[in-house]
Formats: C-alpha cells, structure tokens, sequence
C-alpha cells in the first residue's frame, strides 16, 4: 500500500511510519522539517499552520491512505483532507476519547454524546476536545465513509513526547522510597503507540470507517503493576511507598500531572480508564503486556541519555522533589 503520513517524525506518527515502512509499504512523510524521518521513507516538507500555501508540497500524488495525527487547530485537518479527499483511498484520524461530552459515564460507547460547538473552520484558539472533535469532523466532511476515527485514550510507548511513562521511569531509576499514589490495584486503561499504529493499519487496509475508541480493555493493568515494572526495567532499588488519595489531595498534589497517569476514583477516572472498547478489539485492536510497553521504553529512554523528547505545547508532568519529600517524612507516612 502507498501511505502518506501527515507528521510522522514523532510519537504516535513516528510509530504509524515505522509499522508501515516494517510491512514493506511505500510511505511519504510530510512534515515541517524539524526532525528527521525515518530511512526509507519519502519526504515531503511544509507547514500546514500557514493554509494552503504550507500544502503546496502536497499537489501532487495519490496514495492508498492518509494518516492524520494532529491535534491543533482544526482548520489544518480541513485544509489537507479536502486538498487529498479525490487522490487517497482512505482517511485515518488520530483523535481522542475526549471528544465525549463531560463527565463521560463508565462504559460509554461511541455513540456518545459528543462536546457541542466544535467546527472544523476553528483556528488554534479552542480547547482539546473542540480542537479533536473538529479534526473528525473536517476528515468526515472531506472522505465520508472513507474515514476512519481512533479515539485514543492514554499513550504510552518508546517516543513518548508527553513524559508520563518517561516521569515514571526516570524517578524510580534513581532508587530510594518513592510516593506511589494509591490503591495499587486501580485498573488502568491506556495503549502502546506501536499496538495503536499497527491497529490502524490494519484498520485501513480493511477499509473501516467511523469512531473506534481504541485503548486497552479497562484493567488491562494496574498502578501497581506499572510501577512495579518500572523498578524492575530499570533495575534500582526504589521502594514504592504507597500513599491514599486523600493524602496527596490534601497535600495539594494534581492528579494526572504531579503523578502522571493516576487518577483517583471519580469522573475523570472513568472517564479515562473505563471506557468502552468493544468495538476495536472485535475489529482486531491487541494490546501488548503493560512490561514490555515499560521495559522497551526504559531501552529506548536510555539510549537518549536518559531524557525524554518533550512537546513544547505540552507542559511538563512529575511531582516536584520537595513536595515529595515532604510527603515521605509526614507522620503516618507508609
């Protein structure tokens, strides 16, 4: 199949480029230059930010499939599916559980209710959620039932460029008693980039279209089980010091940002770890064993040096070492 990546030099692009160009395919990266794309690929350059003028790179060519990653402004989506939507077969999206209207119920499936006020003409200036609402709503407006929409969850995976698995690691490499948030047999939910690349591959190559929320089963793993394969991938000897929720709350300490992927029990927590998955794991979806996710990405961040790629329009995750501190040596701390 001939593939062109929109991105592709990063994270969960970067992984979707790799699996195809592993299976043999012809893939065309188009991107802005800013990192380098993988061997064997074929690149084009441009910046979708600037309208049509950043696509002129992009007049020529067809191609079997298109897969869309981004997750700015929705006008971006818009300007590239129509530009591609009589040349490409096929219209893959990278969008996000988000898109459900909040609180998002335990269980929900993808006939949700979605959030209001989205509209593929947005520019930059919207939320998240309106902002990956939009995107789907531009690559269903340009390819119907030739799109394909995967509502990813929580990613983790080699080449995270967020820092929560990266955060994990890096803090447990460096021993000692460490906070773990509480209980650790909360179930999470969440997929490897390389397991969400190959699905949408496959995906596409199959010719699906609509809405597939696609993360692991909910409970795939626990808290629990994630930390304690990050003690032992990177071989040190942290003790994990289990803390409740009211603890931390009371200290102060955010939720999902000072102590990434946690959630305590509540809206959110379903909402993120307890979605629906039915769906895309009938259509195929595999999600690998939450120690390979932890060992390979603890090989990959070493071969970094120890230090991860970080979005510059993300803000960076972990908890601050002093409030940490503080925590261990409070009275009653385990």
């Amino acid at each position: 199949m001939k593939i062109l990546m929109l991105g592709g030099t990063e994270f969960v692009g970067r992984a979707v480029t790799d699996a195809a160009l592993g299976r043999g395919w012809e893939v065309t990266v188009f991107h802005r230059g800013r990192h380098a794309a993988p061997a064997g690929a074929r690149t084009l350059t441009g910046d979708r930010t600037t309208g049509e003028k950043g696509l002129e790179a992009l007049a020529d060519g067809t191609w079997d499939l298109v897969v869309d990653t981004w997750s700015g402004a929705p006008s971006a989506v818009r300007d590239a599916a129509r530009l591609l939507a009589g040349r490409a077969g096929h219209f893959s999206y990278v969008s996000s559980r988000s898109v459900y209207a909040y609180p998002t119920p335990a269980g929900l499936p993808e006939d949700g209710p979605l959030v209001a006020g989205a509209s593929p003409d947005a520019g930059d200036d919207v939320p998240y959620a309106l902002a990956k609402r939009g995107g789907e709503l531009a690559a269903l407006g340009a390819f119907g039932d030739r799109a394909l929409l995967a509502r990813a969850g929580l990613i983790l995976g080699p080449g995270e460029n967020i820092g929560r698995l990266p955060w994990w690691l890096s803090r447990t490499a460096r021993g000692g008693p460490v906070v773990a948030p509480g209980p650790p047999d909360a179930g999470l939910q969440y997929i490897d980039a390389r397991d969400l690349a190959d699905w949408l591959l496959d995906a596409a190559a199959r010719g699906l279209s609509g809405a597939y929320n696609t993360v692991s089963r909910p409970g795939h793993t626990t808290m629990g089980e994630l930390l304690d394969a990050c003690v032992g991938a990177t071989g040190s000897r942290a003790r994990l010091r289990w803390t409740d929720p009211e603890v931390l709350l009371a200290a102060g300490v955010e939720p999902w940002t000072d102590l990434p992927v946690w959630l305590p029990a509540g809206e959110l927590y379903d909402t993120l770890h307890q979605g629906d998955v039915v769906k895309a794991h009938a259509a195929g979806l595999r999600c690998r064993p939450v120690g390979e996710t932890v060992a390979d990405t603890w090989a990959w961040l070493c071969e970094r040096g120890g230090v991860a790629p970080q979005r510059p329009d993300r803000p960076a995750v972990g908890l601050d070492a002093r409030t940490e501190a503080k925590l261990l040596a409070a009275p009653g701390s385990p």
